[in-house]
Parts: structure tokens; C-alpha cells; sequence
């Protein structure tokens, strides 16, 4: 019962500045709410017994990557709001697709028949993640870099344009 309480309230820390981060206008608001909304995930990944994601939800995610879209927000006029209109148009498409998407994962949900036995969940470590990095998945792990660091190098060179 605790776990089923513990999941509900993790749910709740995770969707509701999920729903913050789609709906809000303010660009720095939905930025500032992804960082509860890694933190309901990270959540998740322990009732998982996945302390190491959930280690690096936290480095990463949390840390890192909000911390580079504020710095992209910052550098580029989407942080002043002055030239940026930051209105979405499309919410009643959204909504459509939204409610679609659910009904489709309650489908699914429904008509699958589920496994009564549990399997043990497979034991991982940091060494055999460690080794996973830079042996199996090398070039999705330096790709990953490249495109975060593609990204930064392009907020500075918008930043630094001359008008």
C-alpha cells in the first residue's frame, strides 16, 4: 500500500508541472518546471529499484540540461519576452491528440493480458553501465554530447549577432 501511495503522489510531482511546462506563456516558467518534473521521474526510477538512472536523472537532467535551456533562454530574446510572441495556437489540435493518445493507452492497458508472475528484474551495476558506454553504445553516448554541444555553441552565436 505504501508503494501504490508513494507512486500516486511521484505521478502527481511529475504531471503537474508537466502540464505547467506544455500550457504556461512564460518561457521561462516551463523551463523552471521541468526541474520537479525530472525530480517525480527520479522518483520513479528508486520505487524502481534503478538508484543509478535515478543518480544520473538527477546530474543530468536536473541539473545539466535545465541549467542549458535557462542559458539558451537567457542568451537568445526568449528570455526578455519583448520580440518572442509565446502563444500556441494550436491547443484545441493538442487537445485532440491528447485525448487520442489516451484513449489508445487505455486500450492497450485493457485489452492486454498482463503476466500474473513476476520476473526478477536484471542486476545492473556502474561497472557493466560504465562498460555498456563505451563499448556497445560509443557513438549514441558522443553523438549525445555533440548535439548538446552544437546547441550551446549556437545559442552563443545567436546571442552574440549583430543587428
Amino acid at each position: 500500500m505504501g508503494e501504490l501511495a508513494a507512486f500516486i503522489i511521484l505521478a502527481c510531482v511529475t504531471l503537474i508541472p508537466a502540464v505547467v511546462v506544455v500550457t504556461s506563456g512564460n518561457i521561462v516558467r516551463s523551463a523552471l518546471s521541468l526541474i520537479p518534473t525530472f525530480l517525480g521521474v527520479t522518483g520513479l526510477y528508486i520505487l524502481l529499484h534503478a538508484e543509478f538512472v535515478a543518480g544520473i536523472q538527477i546530474l543530468i537532467y536536473a541539473g545539466a540540461i535545465t541549467v542549458l535551456i535557462l542559458f539558451v533562454i537567457m542568451l537568445t530574446a526568449g528570455g526578455t519576452g519583448t520580440r518572442i510572441r509565446q502563444v500556441n495556437e494550436q491547443v484545441p489540435l493538442g487537445a485532440m491528440a491528447a485525448v487520442w493518445l489516451g484513449f489508445l493507452i487505455l486500450l492497450v492497458i485493457f485489452r492486454t493480458r498482463w503476466p500474473y508472475t513476476a520476473t526478477p528484474a536484471p542486476q545492473y551495476n556502474v561497472a557493466s553501465i560504465g562498460t555498456a558506454f563505451l563499448t556497445d553504445y560509443v557513438l549514441i553516448f558522443e553523438v549525445t554530447s555533440l548535439v548538446l554541444l552544437v546547441s550551446l555553441i549556437g545559442a552563443i552565436i545567436v546571442a552574440r549577432r549583430e543587428e
